[in-house]
Formats: C-alpha cells, structure tokens, sequence
C-alpha cells in the first residue's frame, strides 16, 4: 500500500471545480502523464502561482468546502495523482469527486470547518502532513509544531484505498 502525506498545499477557496483542477480542453488527453503540466493552470487564488515549487512539491491538498464540484470527470484525481497528490483534506467534497478519488486508490479526507480552521493556522511553505491510515489519524508539523486529528472514512473506501483503487479491488474479488 502507497504512504499518504507529504508537503501541504493550501488552497484558502470553497468551491474549487474540476474545471479549475483540470481545464476541461485537456479531457481529451488518455494518458494520466498528459494531465500533468496542466493541474490547477487555471485556479485563480490571489498570490497563488500554480507553476510554483510549492505546488510541484505537494503531496497533499488543504481546502475548503465542496471541494471537486462540477463534472464528474476521473481527470482531476488523475492529474493530481501523477503529480505526487494522493490526498485531499477539505471540509466537504462534491460527491462525484470524492468518490473518484477513492476509486483511485487516494484519500479524500473530510474533517470539521474548526479542524480546517486549525490547519490552515500551520500554513508556511514547510507544512506537512503524515496520514496515520491504519489509525485514522492525520499529524500536521511546521514552525508553529505539531498537532494531531482525527478523521473518518467508511470500510468500503478505506479497502478501496488499500487495494489501490476500485479496478484492484474488483480485480481482487470478482
């Protein structure tokens, strides 16, 4: 099973769409590797540079609300996992893309708007994450220190994860 975690990417928005993750004239692209120079090209955030070092390092996301809204498109897990993003933190997902992210073998974690609150008071372009997957438990560290939280995903998407998305676990099992 893949190790969940990495340096934070902090996106301050609610309602980020699939077409600001990945625009939707690259969705006639097949391959995941395609995708990749063109995750969030067109977010617009002000200070946000999403050609930035800080973003190519990233290997998880912290938003707001509704995260993933719009299409239903697999594209925009796709181009965050062939950037090394394999887990999104937000305080609520547009269902689809929730979904499509544990139908890829990643995290969609959602927590409280106070424990978003908390993580974006360790915003600095050191944070990381570690996800404790077994124990449900994510642990943030930058210069303000550490802090643990807790978070909940159903068994079904957690075996979706462990066996590395859904055509695995089908694989597996049918």
């Amino acid at each position: 099973m893949k190790t969940f975690g990495g340096k934070v990417l902090f996106l301050d928005r609610s309602d980020i769409n699939t077409d600001e993750i990945i625009p939707a004239k690259y969705l006639t692209e097949i391959s995941k590797e395609a995708l990749k120079t063109h995750m969030i090209e067109d977010l617009k955030l002000e200070g946000f540079n999403p050609f930035s070092k800080d973003v190519s390092d990233a290997g998880v996301i912290v938003t707001r609300a509704n995260f993933g809204c719009g299409s239903s498109r697999e594209h925009a897990p796709w181009a965050f996992e062939v950037n090394g993003i394999n887990v999104v933190i937000a305080s609520g997902f547009a269902r689809i893309f929730r979904q499509n992210m544990f139908n890829c073998g990643m995290l969609a974690i959602e927590v409280t708007e106070s424990v978003i609150d908390k993580l974006f008071e360790h915003k600095d372009p050191k944070t990381g994450i570690k996800i404790d997957f077994q124990n449900n438990k994510l642990m943030i560290t930058s210069k303000k220190g550490k802090e643990t939280f807790d978070y909940h995903i159903s068994e079904f998407d957690k075996a979706l994860v462990k066996a590395g998305g859904w055509v695995e676990f089908a694989d597996a099992r049918y």
